[in-house]
Formats: C-alpha cells, structure tokens, sequence
C-alpha cells in the first residue's frame, strides 16, 4: 500500500523537531447540505526544524516516531506571509534611535 501525501498548513512550531500541521477540508452536512469546514490534525516529524508557523507543507506517513507522531516532512511548499508585530515595531524603534543619535554628535 503506498504511502499518503498531503498538504497542510502548520499551526505549531513551539517543539524541537517536531510540527503541528492542520489539514482543511470542507464537507456537506448529511440533512442540511451546508458546508461545515473540518480539519484533521497530524504530528509531523521535521529533522532539521525548516519549516515555521503559518508554512504549507507536503507531508508523508512513515513509521511511528512516538505516541502521536506518524508522519515526516517533505517539503516547505510556501513560507508564510505573516509578519511579527513586536520585531517589526522593535526594528523601529532601534532606527529611531540611531538616527536621533546620530544627528546630535555635530
């Protein structure tokens, strides 16, 4: 039986080695027919802690690495877009700072 492939979107990325990937799908409801979005989630094995919140990601089963952990990382199919705020206004005021001291030595 060959292996599955999928691709997710990782949502944790706090552990060593170790991601969280949420895969998304929509399903009708049986009654209703609206559509109800799902997710599955997986515990994904990454060697070299390459990929980081937010990153799509291919994923592929393999053997047991622990209790919930079956599956390994293939590749970062996009990094993420998403911007961390705190840097960002960090980075500024650093800038800020250099300048105003840079202007008032003459």
């Amino acid at each position: 039986m060959p292996k599955r492939v999928v691709t997710g979107v990782v949502t944790s990325d706090k552990n060593a080695k170790t991601r969280r990937v949420e895969l998304r799908r929509l399903v009708r409801h049986p009654r209703y027919e609206k559509m109800i979005r799902r997710r599955t989630v997986c515990i994904v094995h990454d060697e070299n802690n390459e990929s980081h919140h937010g990153d799509t990601v291919e994923i592929i089963e393999s053997r047991p690495r622990s209790k919930r952990k079956r599956w390994e990382l293939v590749r970062i199919v996009s990094r993420s877009q998403e911007v961390d705020l705190a840097a960002l206004r960090e980075q500024q005021t650093q800038a800020a700072k250099s300048a105003e001291g840079g202007s008032g030595e003459n």
